[in-house]
Parts: structure tokens; sequence; C-alpha cells
């Protein structure tokens, strides 16, 4: 195989490939037989007609796209490999030359990884993040457990209150005309969730079991009804069901029964302070590394591909879909419901991605610059933790990493070095 290579404007550049005929060949005679089953001959069985009989009648480049679609993958893997410079996007494809007999020529337009160059990165000051926990997070949190072990109980003596779920009819009207999806039957609402426009849920509180109410509210000025937006609205409501949460007592008992580590609620309360301070501590240290990378970011200066951004765009499009996916929508359908198109949502990440990119590159030019390295050690230490933690072995696991995975956990690591660094060496103010 050879390649040349030919840096363009802007970041890019072009990879001409080119795969000997032999091998175009073989790939031409792949694709007749993969395909000469499909092909109907007068005075032939299926199959049986001859490749040369076949391109005289339908062409001599019967078999070329597919036997080019064949060896572009395995030919660019292994330019990919060759070439020197670092490559960051999805390749663009273009056939230069296709013909039997003859060397087998296309090129891939691809992005470069991007030249960074640093300005201040230790001794950013940042300031502190407050890590000290209040009484009212400890009793929030000791809420929060107690809710889980709470029952849910039928009201039917007082009115709704806060906090209560009401199960209701309603109807909404604007200037006296119901609109559409205003209208819902045997609808559960938590008062206080903030699941409806603001003032509907609080406007609720008082009503009484089986008794219409009108719900006066206005529609937020940005609404995702446009027709709606703004708008002031009545709705007519009816709560059918009320129920409360009652809550256990926080007593010894209680803490026996969700605490392996606390007698007493005194003991306990310790034990939640404690859990949220660690907590706090590392919620802080992350902060703290994110707006050390953001004035590193500012200080710096780099010019991203266009093509690097949209490969990342897409990859991360695709991250989401396989989420949907897992929770049992496809992707189509979560188009269908919120309206949006995959180029709304390739927008919609791009700040994502951008951020995601700049950090890279920037926590790579440091682990550079400060001759960051990774042992073998840690290396087998990253595979074991995955092998741990998919069920599987280090092998195994490194096997699914593909050729280039222990260079990538490589990189990683240093990258998570470089993080650490810029961070431990940041002012605290």
């Amino acid at each position: 195989m050879g390649l040349q290579v030919e840096k363009l404007e802007n970041g890019m550049a072009r990879l001409t490939i080119e795969v000997p005929a032999e091998e175009l060949e073989k790939a031409i005679e792949g694709a007749y037989q993969k395909n000469k089953n499909k092909i109907s001959v007068p005075g032939f069985r299926k199959g049986k007609a001859p490749r040369k009989m076949l391109e005289q009648m339908y062409g001599k480049g019967l078999f070329y796209e597919d036997a080019a679609n064949a060896l572009i993958p395995d030919a660019y893997e292994a330019a990919y490999e060759e070439c020197e410079e670092e490559i960051v996007s999805s390749p663009k494809i273009d056939v230069i030359q296709l013909e039997a007999g003859q060397p087998f020529i296309f090129t891939a337009e691809v992005a470069l990884k991007p030249q960074v160059t640093l300005g201040k990165y230790k001794g950013i000051q940042v300031e502190k993040a407050v890590t000290e926990v209040s009484e009212e997070e400890v009793n929030a949190e000791i809420d929060i457990e107690r809710d889980k072990n709470g029952r849910t109980v039928d009201v039917t003596d007082r009115p709704v209150k806060e906090k209560d779920i009401a199960t209701i009819d309603f109807e909404g009207f604007v200037d006296g005309v119901a609109f559409e999806g205003g209208k819902g039957t045997d609808h559960p609402l938590t008062i206080g969730s903030h699941a409806f426009i603001p003032g509907f849920e609080e406007a609720l509180v008082g009503a009484e079991i089986g008794k219409e109410v009108d719900v006066n509210v206005t529609f937020p000025e940005e609404y995702q009804a446009e027709e709606l937006a703004g708008k002031a609205a009545v709705f007519k409501c009816t709560v059918k069901r009320l129920q409360e949460r009652l809550l256990p007592e926080l007593d010894d008992d209680f803490v026996g029964e969700v605490s392996d580590k606390s007698d007493t609620v005194e003991e306990y309360r310790e034990e939640i302070r404690s859990k949220l301070a660690d907590r706090k501590a590392q919620e802080a240290k992350a902060a703290k590394e994110e707006k050390v990378i953001e004035a590193i970011i500012a200080d710096a200066q780099m010019d991203i591909p266009q093509a690097m951004i949209e490969t990342q765009q897409r990859q991360m499009v695709q991250e989401y879909a396989q989420r949907l996916q897992y929770q049992g929508i496809s992707f189509k359908q979560y188009m269908q419901f919120t309206g949006l198109t995959r180029e709304d949502l390739m927008e919609q990440v791009k700040p994502q991605v951008m951020r995601r990119i700049q950090s890279r590159l920037i926590l790579e030019a440091v682990a550079e610059a400060e001759k960051l390295e990774a042992t073998e050690e840690e290396i087998d230490e990253e595979l074991k933790k995955m092998s741990e933690a998919y069920g599987i072995s280090a092998e195994e696991a490194e096997s699914s990493l593909g050729a280039n995975g222990r260079r990538q956990i490589k990189e990683d690591i240093c990258v998570r070095k470089a993080a650490e660094l810029v961070a431990e060496s940041a002012e605290e103010v």
C-alpha cells in the first residue's frame, strides 16, 4: 500500500492511498462471488454465469463499487496507522482511480490534531469552595431517607396542602376556548413539585376533594407552544383523590433500620454529616479542577478544525441515542416526541463538544510539557478495573479496545495526571 500526505488549510490534510492492482482484483472477484447468485442470465442457472459474461452484459464496472467498499476500510486503517500525523476526525473519502488491472487510488480528507500554545497553567487562582455542612443540609438528607421509608395513605377529611399527591382532572381555556393539549384525566400531581407551569400547583392548595376549582395562570413568555406563550389561561380542575406521605419518626428504632453504623439519632446525624462532608469535598475537588481548566483554556491558543468538531458532535449524538435505547426508547421515537432533528441535536451538543475537545487538548499539552508518563503497571491496573467492572478477563478487556487500546489507556492516564497537576498547583482564594 502507498501513502502520500498533503497538508491543507484550516488544520486539514489529504491522504492519498494506493492499493495494489492485485488486491483490487481479489476484491472484484470477491464482489462477483458475493453477488453472482443475485443476477439472472438466460441460459445459465443463478450463480453459474461467468464473471466476464456478466461484465460484458452489464459493464466492466459492475463489481467495482462493492470491491471499493470492501477495500477502503482496511486500507484506510492501515494508512491511519502509518501516518505520522495525528488524525482527529472521520475521513471524507473520494475515489480517484478504480479500474481492473490498475492500482486502486482514493483520498481521505481528515482533520489533524491542532497545535496548542499554552499560557499560564500552574498557580491558577480559583475561588475556594464552601465544604462546611450545615444543620439544614443534615436535616434535608435525613428527610430524604425518611421519605424512602415512608408510606402513602389516602386523605379524605381535609383540603389540599403542600406536598400532597393530588389526582386531578383538568381542562385549560384561553379566552374561553379550550386549547389542544390542555386536558387531562386522572393525572397524579405532587403539590410543590413544579411539574406544571408556575402558579398552577399553588392555586390548588386549599381545594376540596370532588369540587371543581378554577386555576388562573399565565403561560411563560418562552413557553414551548408558541400559540400559548404569554397568554392568560383558566384551568377547570377537580381533585378526585388526595394522598400524603407519612414519614417514620426520627428515633433510635428508625436509625437501627436504616444504618449499619449508628445506633442512636445523634450517631446517625454524625454519620450523615460525615457522608455529606465527603460528598462536598469530592464536589469541591471536581469544581476546582473545572475552574482551573477553564482558566487555562482562556489563556491558551488553539485552532480547532471544523471536521474535528463535527466528528465529536456525531459521536456525542450517537452516545445519547444509545442511552435512549437502553431506556427502551428508539432515537426515531425521541425525535418524534420532541420535534427535534438530528441537526438540532448536533447544534445543541456543540458547546459541550467544544468544551470536551478544548479540555482534552489542553491537558494533553500540559502532559507533554511536564513530560508526564504512564507506567505499564498503571496501564495494567486500568485494564484490571475494566475487567472487574464488566466481568471479563484483563486480556478480553484489552482486546475489546482494539489495536490502539493500550495506547489510549496510556494517554488517558497522562491526561488524568495533568488534570491533577494543574488542580493541585492552583491557589484557592
